[in-house]
Formats: structure tokens, sequence, C-alpha cells
């Protein structure tokens, strides 16, 4: 991957809510929209230009999601999560303790069959994806949080991740193509 040219534990992220990149620091947890001080604005173009424009349309109308899946997911949020907030809780509480015992509990219902991800994600997950059954749509490499891209490019089309745990909270995914 080549350099953003952003200071040290500064990644660039994207965000699904707003179809928008945004930069992260993995240290401090800390996100952001405006790129950090100390960062190097020319490489800083030249990787959102290689890594975050439009994607190009081949003139067959084929292309625009090459190398990219798409997923669906349940996410508990808890206390330290990047943002204790969701649609269902203005300040989400629970530890992440709480979250983990939440989430392998609708794991088990998952995986014996009694729901679907998409099922319970209407109701029970933190992210506002909920009300689209949990999908998150087509994404690529890089577009995701670290962990929770390893694991959905991991996974076959039909299969759901164990639990997955990001700065966002903690997550089971569903990779759907």
């Amino acid at each position: 991957m080549s350099d953003p040219g952003l200071p040290p534990s500064w990644e660039v992220r994207h965000s699904n809510s707003k179809n928008l990149p945004y930069y992260f620091n993995e240290s401090s947890m800390e996100s952001r929209w405006e790129p950090p001080s100390g960062t190097d604005t020319e490489k800083l173009k030249a990787y959102m230009a290689q890594h975050h424009s439009a994607p190009t349309v081949r003139q067959d109308g084929g292309g625009t999601n090459e190398g990219k899946i798409r997923a669906s997911h349940l996410l508990v949020k808890h206390r330290d999560s990047r943002r204790p907030s969701s649609w269902r809780e203005a300040t989400i509480t629970r530890t992440k303790e709480e979250a983990l015992s939440i989430i392998h509990r609708h794991e088990k219902h998952i995986r014996e069959d009694s729901t679907s991800l998409g099922d319970l994600a209407v109701t029970e997950s933190d992210d506002s994806s909920a009300r689209k059954r949990g999908d998150l749509g087509f994404f690529g490499r890089g577009d995701m949080q670290k962990e929770f891209e390893e694991a959905a490019f991991a996974l076959k089309p039909g299969e759901v991740s164990g639990v997955v745990e990001t700065a966002s909270g903690v997550h089971l995914i569903e990779r759907l193509e």
C-alpha cells in the first residue's frame, strides 16, 4: 500500500454512512474528517487519488464492484467503543464484557438457525445499517476497519463470522456476495 503521508498511528478509513474517507488514530481512537497536523499534503493527495476516487466505469458497464465484496453485520457497541451511542441508545453504558455476552447470544441463535443475522440486525444492531438488515453494500480493501475487513474477506458468500472486535464494538459479519 502506498504512503498516505499521515503522522504515525493515523490512517485513512472510509465512512459507510457518509460514503467519505476520514482519518483515524489507532493509538488515541480519535477520528476526524480533516487531515491531522503534520500530514504531508502532497503524499495525501496522491494517496487519495489512487485509493479514494470514484470507481471507473468500463464501457461495457461492468467493473464497478471489481475486487469488492458485499456484507452485512450486526454491531453491539459498548461504553469504550469509538462512538458509544446509536439509533437505539443515546448513551451506551454497557461494558465490553456485556457486549460480548450479547453478541455471543446472537451468534448462538444464528448458528442454531433460529434466526438470521439480517433479521436480528433490524432490531439489535447498534449500527445505522440495521434498517437495511445490516447490509453495508459493496466495499473493497482499505474501506473498513482492518479487523472487520480481514474477517469479511476471509468469508465465502453465505458464511457468518465469529465475533470480530473493532474500535466500533463487537460484530458478527455475513458475507453476501
